[in-house]
């Protein structure tokens, strides 16, 4: 095999998705091949199928020139998509909370005021950025601080790695510690800037960040909008709907709005590209406002239990038309890894009397995902021409599983397994564009 080669061969069992398989499991959404290839040349899929088609198809240059990979037992999926976390937070994951609004103030603001210091920010995207592709994640979107070298270290750390990214410095000009505060005329200029340095550079995008409606004057949110309208490719993340104290507070703040997504809709922050984290006490008809607009909702569970906040009506979101992305809302949430957060939305859906198949849930890890974040032109699963970031997973470990998986003989009894059972441990290998960018120690 020649390393000079750009042509790449993965073999072993491939699924991927072609669409939201619905509540009824419908098998035209999805391809596995049992015996599956993919090819992948300057970091993009060329073709996907079985082993025998794919190699058939190939100029005998390539067949014997292109470098292999051979994930024979394990599992190759696309790479897990998480569509709203906090890096800021990795050091308060896991710190005692009673409610969201109290959670915050304890532990989330005076973590995030220790990023004056861009040390602490260079060194926290690092560490945040390796447990990402530990945990098979390979695109996030995610929440900076208020300081605008956050977001710089971030994504210089994304670059480096050559990550398909979106950051955004958080916004917060009211009822936050002053440490943390910033004006609409700051962050104006600061968010102006940052877009400019790093917005559509290699594989990066920025997200306009208003944390939500309470941190930020009205003043603000007409900035937040105007920013976000301001390229068609433009992203944009906040908060909606998470707590009921959340939402009276919301309402005393802007006691003109008929609701808490009117005011977002109000400043022009809704249409496809704006994600909105967690979503959870809202009515049918800011559902079908969303669908409209095509604006999405990131799924959190593990925060949502954590902090008490609720549970979210999957099923009743995706039937009013909202795109929806798994979220593991770290800090809130209780890890990075998407598996453990597949198996806690398994468990939300099973309190609300709710089925989520497996078939469905990795769905939502992965295309879901990309279409909620609006880049599944480039993400999401192994069409042609999409960039070849993919995960490879084990059922050898933990012990657990892989005592579990000896009793299994479906795909779709396995793919349970994982979300129930699995964790980073399951995570043999993450490529990007093609190449090993985590390996399992065994």
């Amino acid at each position: 095999m020649n390393p000079q080669n750009h042509s790449i061969l993965v073999r072993g069992p491939v699924l991927h998705f072609l669409a939201d398989p619905g509540e009824g499991d419908d098998p035209a959404c999805w391809q596995y091949f049992e015996d599956g290839a993919l090819l992948i040349e300057n970091g993009l899929i060329r073709r996907c199928g079985t082993w025998d088609a794919v190699l058939r198809d190939l100029p005998n240059t390539t067949r014997y020139t292109a470098r292999l990979f051979d994930y024979h037992g394990k599992l190759i999926m696309p790479g897990l998509i998480d569509t709203h976390v906090h890096y800021p937070q990795m050091r308060v994951m896991g710190a005692f909370g009673r409610q969201l609004l109290d959670w915050l103030n304890e532990h989330t603001f005076p973590a995030e005021e220790s990023f004056a210091d861009p040390r602490v920010a260079d060194a926290t995207a690092s560490f945040f950025l390796d447990r990402l592709l530990a945990n098979g994640t390979t695109t996030a979107s995610v929440y900076g601080t208020v300081h605008a070298h956050s977001v710089d270290a971030f994504f210089r750390a994304a670059q480096a790695r050559k990550l398909r990214m979106l950051c955004g410095k958080v916004m917060m000009d009211r009822n936050c510690p002053t440490g943390l505060r910033d004006t609409a005329a700051t962050s104006l200029e600061d968010c102006s800037a940052l877009i400019e340095r790093w917005h559509g550079k290699d594989r990066l995008r920025y997200s306009v960040t208003p944390r939500f409606a309470i941190t930020s004057t009205p003043e603000q949110l007409q900035v937040a909008g105007e920013l976000f309208r301001s390229r068609p490719d433009m992203h944009l993340q906040t908060h909606l709907s998470e707590n009921l104290d959340e939402i009276r507070f919301v309402q005393q703040l802007f006691p003109d709005s008929k609701g808490y997504l009117d005011v977002y809709d109000r400043f022009g922050m809704l249409g496809r590209g704006a994600i909105y984290g967690h979503g959870i006490h809202m009515s049918e008809a800011e559902r079908a406002r969303m669908a409209e607009t095509e604006s999405a909702i990131a799924f959190c569970p593990t925060s949502n239990r954590f902090l008490g906040s609720g549970l979210f009506d999957y099923p009743a979101s995706t039937a009013a038309g909202v795109k929806v992305g798994l979220a593991s809302d770290v800090g809130g949430g209780t890890s990075l890894s998407l598996l453990r957060t597949l198996g806690a939305a398994y468990e939300v859906g099973q309190s609300l009397g709710q089925v989520l198949s497996p078939w469905r849930a990795w769905y939502l890890a992965t295309l879901g995902g990309a279409k909620a974040l609006a880049l599944e032109d480039r993400i999401g699963n192994f069409a042609e021409g999409k960039e070849a970031d993919f995960v490879v997973l084990s059922l050898q470990s933990p012990a657990e599983l892989q005592f579990r998986a000896e009793y299994t003989t479906r795909i779709d009894e396995r793919l349970f397994a994982l979300m129930a059972l699995g964790d980073d441990r399951s995570v043999h290998a993450t490529h990007v564009l093609g190449e090993c960018v985590h390996k399992a120690l065994s």
